[in-house]
């Protein structure tokens, strides 16, 4: 019997040895035993012409450098590009994606709290990681820091997504939030702010202290990690360290730095 390389591109997968077929082998052994090619070819359920759903499966990731996070930044568009990809194959594909990055960010949010700005960014990271295009997305929280809504303010192009500070606002009013965290990704993978950024982000911590909402954090994320300007310490302008304070009731593991008072 040859191996399963040769197989691939000869055989359909039908005509296989029965533990050699991915269906059978996750069937009996489990999915872990699976390559992510064998597990990608039960997406595509069948092949095309001399090309059987295995060979195909490691040619899709075969664009993507064999790299999962590089094959969840493509389209059904790009994937129809592909020889022997409908749209149908591609639409399975990207969903299966999506479910993969909802099952990751899922995990975090259904701990209820974010503590700070380290787990914030675990639960934005699989949301916005690997988008082409930048978007804002707002976490709104009571007074414990739990959850009570994730929403997308603002999509953008490549370089930017401006989003309203009043929009942002008037949802944590209607929702009764005490605070909020602020995320985007930059899909250039380079993680430093840029001073809109930075003036942004300053605008809602000053817009929204007239209301007090505390603005705990901005989270910038990327495939290559996070960056929190909190932990960075430029959510606000800077002020004489002499007239700083730390409030001991801020919320754990946000420390909020106020004036004070003379």
């Amino acid at each position: 019997m040859g191996t399963i390389d040769s197989l691939a591109g000869h055989l359909p997968i039908k005509d296989w040895q029965t533990d050699d077929q991915p269906r059978q082998k996750l069937i009996i052994k489990g999915t872990e035993i699976l390559s992510d090619a064998e597990l990608l070819a039960l997406l595509l359920n069948t092949g095309h012409k001399h090309k059987s759903a295995l060979l195909l499966a490691q040619e899709i990731l075969s664009k993507s450098s064999n790299n999962l996070q590089e094959l969840g930044k493509v389209n059904v568009n790009q994937l129809k590009k592909l020889r022997g990809i409908g749209e149908a194959k591609a639409a399975r594909i990207v969903a299966a994606l999506e479910l993969g990055r909802r099952r990751q960010a899922g995990f975090i949010l259904s701990k209820t709290k974010i503590r700070n700005g380290q787990e914030a960014a675990l639960y934005f990271k699989p949301i916005l990681g690997d988008c082409s295009h930048e978007q804002v997305h707002v976490l709104y929280l009571n007074f414990a820091n739990t959850v009570i809504k994730d929403a997308c303010v603002s999509k953008g192009g490549i370089s930017s997504a401006p989003a309203d500070v009043r929009v942002i606002l008037r949802e944590a009013l209607e929702l009764g939030a005490t605070s909020i965290i602020l995320c985007h990704n930059h899909p250039s993978g380079n993680l430093s702010p840029s001073q809109a950024d930075i003036l942004f982000t300053r605008k809602v911590v000053q817009a929204a202290s007239i209301l007090d909402i505390l603005v705990l954090d901005h989270i910038i994320v990327s495939q290559a990690g996070y960056y929190s300007m909190n932990e960075e310490g430029i959510m606000n302008e800077e002020k004489p360290a002499s007239r700083l304070i730390r409030e001991n009731n801020s919320p754990v593991g946000f420390p909020v730095l106020r004036m004070a008072i003379a």
